[in-house]
């Protein structure tokens, strides 16, 4: 039977510098991806990447097996020391990787309770992993639902009320160093995602002197023009540091884009005017020296947590009807996912009886003489019609036995019962594993 599996690493369990080493590029996804494809083992593959996780999700029929195979994967594509990071890696199998996505899609994983952000973030990574062929039966089922679980939380309880999101939490903490930010000049280094949301923070704070600086100009034109900012040329950023006092940095770049260096000269220019620097990207833009700078004061992903600590409270008690909607979508995935190790023997039964079905027919056809085309179709229609019937009920049954602890001894005894000697293997247990595994890659487009 398929077993689901997860690889992975998060703000609980690691610090920023060490998140950062497993965090994926475009292209190391991309690699990665068609690594677990091409992996005998593995027979679906998501990869979930953000600010404060790396996640692997995979299904295959050994978790052995695929333990070592995302092993070796992360050591080649990462470039990392594996018995280095493995203290800081968590793996979960069946109901716990399970339970896990679906706290992780609804953020009730994340480090700011309730956030929003992480389901598009889940929504988009299945999104690749599908785009590359990389999905199947089983994940199209697990991540559809943890996908409708999230979205019923975030519809039924008011876990999200008082936005929380990294983003937000950076502008509550400039807040908190400026208090009104109305007269402040905030500089927005990179054009993503994550700098659209805290842009429009900033703005909601009433915030009237933004600057986008963005490698790509076009971008940062772009997001600057629909909060009323300006852009700049990634060149000048300089410049842009000089005037600003707020400088909230978030690109997508491998490697630092402000250096110590850099900034002890920006601070003689600004005659030792104190600046506020928030880096909110993984792996970090900012190196961490600069704090050291005088009147520089720089904040990491890890240090937002505590300024929304006042909204945390309200968020706890929602989390709590939260919990009880996934439950409810847990409980009807497991359902379905358990009903799938008796397809094959489903499948398998109706292969025989449509085998018995168009055998007799070939022969009574032959007895029946000459029969016009439109009445061997009505005969054709009549004996495949009949063999739904009877198959109805024994499917329905089959289906429930799923569900029962005892489900492996009912599936070998149907198997004696019709005489299904290929289910089994040599000791008298049900052996689906090739014939799910081909069946799972034919829905999921992989064959």
């Amino acid at each position: 039977m398929t077993e689901i599996m997860i690889v992975g690493i998060n703000h609980k369990t690691a610090p920023v510098e060490l998140r950062e080493k497993l965090s994926f590029t475009e292209s190391q996804l991309t690699r990665s991806l068609e690594y677990c494809k091409q992996s005998t083992g593995i027979n679906e593959a998501v990869i979930l990447t953000t600010c404060n996780r790396t996640e692997i999700y995979v299904a295959g029929f050994d978790v052995s097996v695929c333990q070592d195979l995302v092993m070796e994967m992360l050591a080649e594509i990462k470039q990392i020391d594996i018995k280095a990071v493995k203290p800081n890696l968590y793996l979960l199998t069946q109901e716990k990787a399970v339970d896990h996505l679906f706290s992780v899609t609804a953020g009730l994983d994340s480090m700011i309770l309730g956030e929003t952000q992480i389901l598009g973030q889940v929504k988009d990574a299945y999104a690749k992993a599908n785009e590359a062929n990389a999905v199947g039966t089983i994940f199209h089922s697990l991540f559809r639902q943890a996908v409708t679980a999230a979205k019923r939380v975030q519809t039924e309880t008011a876990i999200n009320q008082n936005a929380a999101s990294v983003s937000y939490a950076a502008v509550e903490l400039a807040k908190k160093i400026f208090g009104r930010l109305t007269d402040r000049t905030a500089l927005i280094l990179g054009a993503g995602k994550m700098s659209e949301l805290t842009l429009r923070h900033l703005y909601d704070q009433g915030v009237k002197k933004v600057i986008v600086v963005n490698r790509t100009k076009a971008r940062a034109d772009q997001l600057a023009a629909c909060f009323g900012g300006v852009s700049e040329y990634y060149e000048k950023r300089r410049d842009c540091l000089i005037q600003s006092d707020i400088v909230i940095s978030s690109t997508g770049a491998p490697h630092f884009v402000l250096e110590k260096d850099e900034m002890a000269s920006v601070m003689r220019a600004r005659r030792g005017k104190p600046i506020f620097l928030i880096d909110i990207a993984v792996p970090r833009d900012i190196d961490p020296l600069v704090n050291d700078l005088e009147n520089v004061y720089l904040y990491d992903i890890d240090d937002l947590q505590a300024a929304v600590a006042s909204n945390m409270k309200d968020r706890e008690q929602e989390a709590v009807k939260a919990k009880l909607i996934i439950s409810q979508e847990i409980t009807e995935f497991q359902m379905w996912f358990k009903t799938q190790e008796v397809v094959p023997l489903i499948t398998a039964l109706r292969r025989k009886a449509e085998s018995i079905r168009t055998t007799e027919l070939e022969q009574s056809l032959k007895r029946l003489g000459n029969l016009s085309d439109k009445e061997k179709k009505h005969v054709d229609n009549l004996t495949r019609a009949i063999v739904n019937r009877i198959l109805r009920e024994p499917v329905l049954r089959i289906k429930e036995f799923a569900l029962e602890d005892k489900s492996d001894i009912y599936v070998a005894s149907l198997c004696q019962l019709f005489d299904l000697d290929e289910g089994l293997n040599g000791n008298g247990q049900p052996n689906w594993q090739e014939e799910e595994k081909t069946e799972a890659n034919v829905e999921g487009g992989r064959v």
